[in-house]
């Protein structure tokens, strides 16, 4: 009975893991779309050097993201078998290109830590947390935080300004 009441309550949620370099980070399951092979991509010219480019997903344009880049490690290797997870931003889809994926974890949200300012060279800004499992350490991504940051760079001012 107790176990129902917690994942009622909601301060269980499940995380969908994967690794972005040697970092394990997850994200709440409910924001993946779907998570995919990586297709053949288009190149955008003049795009941010973290955008690998755009591809044509069942009819739905797709913006695909090196996460590493974004968070400031190194490019996503694209002969270790990547994956996309499709992700729902505002107004458009959003893949976020990984290295590998891995399970699915629950995670108690009362015991998630806070993440410190620079997790392993990764920019903290871009994770709600931590969560500790019995063996590793998991990086929360805040996939709302990388995906506003992904749309303001292409809305705002250093983006050209709008288009008539």
């Amino acid at each position: 009975m107790e176990n129902e009441e917690k994942i009622s309550d909601k301060s269980i949620i499940e995380l969908a893991t994967f690794y972005v370099g040697d970092a394990l980070c997850g994200m709440d399951i409910l924001k993946v779309q779907e998570i995919n092979k990586l297709m053949e991509m288009t190149v955008v010219p003049q795009a941010p050097d973290y955008v690998k480019g755009i591809l044509n997903l069942r009819g739905q344009i797709v913006t695909i993201i090196d996460l590493g880049r974004k968070l400031g490690l190194d490019e996503t290797a694209l002969g270790d078998d990547p994956r996309n997870i499709i992700v729902n931003a505002p107004g458009e889809h959003i893949g976020l290109l990984v290295r590998q994926i891995s399970d699915v974890a629950m995670a108690d949200l009362e015991k998630v830590e806070p993440a410190p300012a620079n997790m392993s060279g990764i920019q903290g800004s871009y994770f709600l947390g931590v969560y500790k499992t019995e063996n590793r350490l998991i990086g929360i991504l805040d996939a709302e935080q990388v995906l506003r940051m992904e749309t303001d760079s292409r809305t705002g001012p250093a983006a050209g300004g709008s288009v008539s």
